[in-house]
């Protein structure tokens, strides 16, 4: 049974960094995908970015060059680094699983099936 679960969340000024983890267990994809996906409320799913089995990596324009995403195979864990952390980014923030994606294109909620119960992140101005 696929498991995912987040932390690191929390509440920081305009500036400051997070770094969001995610341990995964019972992956059934050999060449799966892993991403983290926001929401805001009243608002639709936004996919942040995602990594490939190959390592090949995928952004959201809006956080290019702050965001960094990367996964520990060993320790079955992906890690979000979230630096120069704006207003704009606060929301709920998911991990992801899915069988495949196109790193080639921006990230997309629509290639995950399997969710964790997401971690809050929150900026103040």
């Amino acid at each position: 049974q696929v498991q995912l679960v987040e932390s690191g969340g929390g509440s920081v000024q305009a500036g400051g960094s997070l770094r969001l983890s995610c341990v995964a267990s019972g992956i059934i994809y050999r060449t799966y995908c892993m991403g983290w996906i926001r929401q805001v409320p009243g608002k639709e799913r936004e996919g942040v970015a995602l990594i490939a089995y190959d390592g090949s990596t995928s952004y959201v324009d809006s956080v290019k060059g702050r965001f960094t995403i990367s996964q520990d195979n060993a320790k079955n864990t992906l890690y979000l680094q979230m630096n120069s952390l704006k207003p704009e980014d606060t929301a709920m923030y998911y991990c992801a699983l899915g069988a495949y994606c196109y790193t080639r294109f921006p990230p997309s909620p629509r290639y995950f099936q399997y969710w964790g119960h997401g971690t809050q992140v929150t900026v103040s101005s």
